[in-house]
């Protein structure tokens, strides 16, 4: 059977958009409305003819609303086969009238979790009946109609218009479909917190993923690949998703991902000075601190002039006319800032290409959370690296002591090599980085690659000197070998920051002592595969 006329629906929404409309729509097509609680209230203030679902029933709402739609009467009238002799037989026996569409949206329980609310509320808050319905209905969708959000009422009354008060089964497949949906993440929810915050477990026996389509992009990471962009459910901390794009063409997977990569690093300093970062391929290429947000951008471009052009740029503070002015020199493919003037907007509205995504605050760096990858049969799950150190937690393993000009740049250092793929070496000065080698099979390659950028950007600008010397270096990881080290010290670093714990700490040291430098062990890594 493909066209089912309603002639009866249940409506029982804690959401209460749009049900008024709906109602009315139902009542023109002669469709007999049973509700409860508040939904029929609220259909009753509108002047609409009501049923209340204990009239149904037999039996009254009971247990503070606890119990009101778990019921033979409600469930059979939604799960009866209707061309099922059998069926039909106990439903006219038992009095059972069919159900032909249900509307359900369910308790807030992620509401109530966000706004703090104590632990006998957050429980009350677990739908029960609601979900019972939503699946019952979904199940039977051959028969019945269910509708779980309002931004499906106009889908559902224009079929019921143009077919006669009747729903076809294409639409009412999809609802369905949108139904299962729509519980898997409600319990998915609960399951979280239940975990999460109720047990204290930081990874629980069951970890429920749950997230909602947003962009269908072109392709993936390749033309060949599909892809498309899925937010987290819940709570979450805004981030590229929920950023606000003022203009140019639609962000593709690979932007998503560098975007992500540039505002996760420019938040590491979003209580900072002015700061710009630069990223290409996931990968910082350009990063600095200054007076002026022009100043940043315009440190952070000599970086490495070549990678930075069809870049990411992210900044810290809100974009000024002068700092977009020097961006739109070059063809950049995203622009991220907190915000931006009307001037600055102007000008980027000259790139029509060019996509600005203004974020409001910046994410919390020492944030907590998970993070996921996929492998073939399962998945790795992690915490969040929010991993930070300060000058106090830094030890000197040296003679020499570093100064504290050596001290900033190493901390600014390590705080960008965090977010640069291993194997990981960052050199830094006066607040800007010097040179950067990322993503290496060994460390000293990683160090000859950054020296070798420096010198590079430095002929480029027309230095007398590549910004190396005099610089701080940075590891992501410790040195094995003192070859990494001296690498740097030709390069014209005086001063070294890593983890420490090689069994080769001492050889390092030693090499470190001989060449006059100051080098400081964090005793944490930040390795980034």
């Amino acid at each position: 059977m493909t066209s089912i006329r309603i002639s009866r629906a249940l409506l029982s929404v804690s959401d209460k958009t749009g049900i008024v409309d709906l109602g009315q729509a139902l009542a023109r097509h002669g469709v007999e409305l049973v509700s409860t609680g508040g939904t029929a209230k609220a259909l009753r203030d509108a002047g609409l003819a009501v049923r209340d679902i204990s009239d149904l029933t037999g039996f009254p709402e009971m247990m503070d609303g606890r119990v009101k739609t778990l019921h033979p009467v409600v469930h059979g009238g939604l799960l009866a086969v209707r061309d099922d002799p059998a069926h039909v037989a106990s439903m006219v026996e038992h009095g059972i009238g069919a159900i032909d569409l249900v509307v359900v949206n369910l308790y807030p329980f992620e509401a109530t979790v966000a706004k703090g609310a104590a632990r006998p509320e957050i429980i009350e808050n677990i739908d029960i009946g609601g979900p019972s319905m939503v699946r019952s209905a979904a199940k039977n969708h051959e028969f019945v109609a269910i509708v779980t959000d309002p931004t499906d009422y106009p889908a559902l009354i224009a079929e019921m218009d143009a077919a006669g008060g009747a729903t076809t089964l294409d639409l009412r497949r999809r609802l369905a479909a949108r139904a299962f949906a729509a519980t898997a993440a409600y319990d998915g929810m609960i399951v979280s917190w239940f975990g999460f915050a109720d047990q204290g477990e930081q990874f629980p026996e069951t970890l429920p993923i749950t997230l909602k389509r947003g962009a269908a992009l072109r392709y993936g990471e390749n033309p060949h690949q599909a892809a498309a962009f899925y937010a987290a459910t819940g709570p979450a901390a805004r981030g590229i998703g929920q950023a606000r794009q003022v203009q140019g063409k639609e962000l593709s997977y690979n932007n998503y991902n560098d975007a992500d990569a540039a505002l996760e690093l420019v938040s590491e300093f979003r209580d900072a000075a002015p700061t710009c970062v630069i990223v290409k391929h996931a990968n910082p290429c350009g990063v600095a601190t200054a007076e002026t947000l022009g100043d940043a951008y315009a440190a952070a471009f000599a970086c490495d002039t070549v990678s930075a052009f069809g870049g990411i740029i992210a900044v810290n503070r809100p974009l000024d006319e002068a700092t977009a002015r020097a961006i739109t020199g070059i063809f950049t493919e995203v622009v991220i800032a907190p915000d931006a003037d009307d001037a600055a907007i102007a000008i980027f509205a000259a790139k029509k290409n060019l996509r600005l995504l203004l974020t409001g605050d910046l994410p919390n760096p020492a944030r907590g959370g998970l993070m996921a990858k996929s492998i073939t049969g399962g998945w790795l799950v992690q915490s969040r690296d929010n991993g930070r150190v300060s000058a106090d937690d830094l030890r000197v393993v040296t003679d020499r002591q570093p100064t504290p000009e050596e001290l900033a740049d190493c901390l600014f250092a390590w705080t960008v090599a965090k977010h640069v793929k291993s194997n990981a070496i960052v050199y830094a000065k006066d607040g800007a980085i010097a040179g950067i080698g990322a993503g290496q099979m060994n460390r000293l390659e990683s160090a000859r690659i950054a020296a070798w950028k420096a010198r590079d950007a430095a002929e480029k600008a027309g230095w007398a000197q590549p910004r190396t010397i005099g610089s701080a270096v940075a590891s992501d990881a410790f040195f094995p070998f003192a070859d990494g080290l001296l690498a740097a010290v030709e390069a014209g670093a005086t001063a070294v920051i890593q983890p420490g714990g090689s069994i080769r700490d001492a050889e390092v040291i030693a090499a470190a002592n001989e060449a006059g430098l100051a080098m400081v062990f964090t005793g944490m890594r930040h390795f980034r595969h």
